[in-house]
């Protein structure tokens, strides 16, 4: 099992990128309300700040300023995810029927995929990506890379097309 060793820096900003488990899905945008509201009950018990944000079909970039004192950028993630998850669950989702099944030996039935002893309903990938951002250019250019995105895959031509970005608060 690796061993990753974070930062823990007084108001660190940290750019993200986290995945659904299932590539190519539209889950994120099109059940954005339950993904907001996960992330506003998160920020209610674990605040910070949020400096970029985009939210694309199947993954999603975020810049956030963490609070002096509070490195733990993991349980936010963790909490924001099982929200999530939990809630569409209540909707009625489950997991994808692709995920491989084991046909032989000890595990077979089981979907390698899911842990079931933890509840997991096969929505996002277990690890996210993280950078710590080390200057202001590095802040510009996570920031551009959020909003910029939905042109990169080709989902709009001006970042402003996309309704599920942070760049609508720069524009007030």
């Amino acid at each position: 099992m690796s061993h990753y060793i974070r930062p823990r820096i007084c108001g660190a900003r940290v750019f993200f990128t986290v995945n659904l488990q299932r590539r190519g899905s539209d889950l994120l945008v099109r059940e954005i309300d339950s993904l907001r509201a996960a992330v506003r009950q998160t920020r209610r018990e674990r605040p910070f700040e949020i400096d970029a944000w985009v939210v694309l079909p199947d993954h999603m970039h975020a810049v956030w300023t963490l609070p002096c004192g509070d490195a733990d950028f993991s349980t936010r993630w963790g909490a924001i995810k099982a929200r999530f998850s939990m809630d569409r669950g209540r909707a009625g989702f489950s997991p994808p029927p692709d995920l491989p099944v084991v046909t032989r030996g000890r595990y077979a039935g089981l979907k390698p995929g899911l842990r079931q002893s933890k509840r997991e309903r096969g929505i996002w990938q277990r690890r996210f990506w993280e950078h710590h951002i080390r200057n202001d250019e590095d802040l510009a250019a996570c920031i551009r890379q959020c909003h910029l995105d939905p042109v990169a895959h080709g989902l709009v031509a001006h970042p402003r097309d996309w309704p599920f970005s942070s760049i609508h608060r720069r524009d007030q």
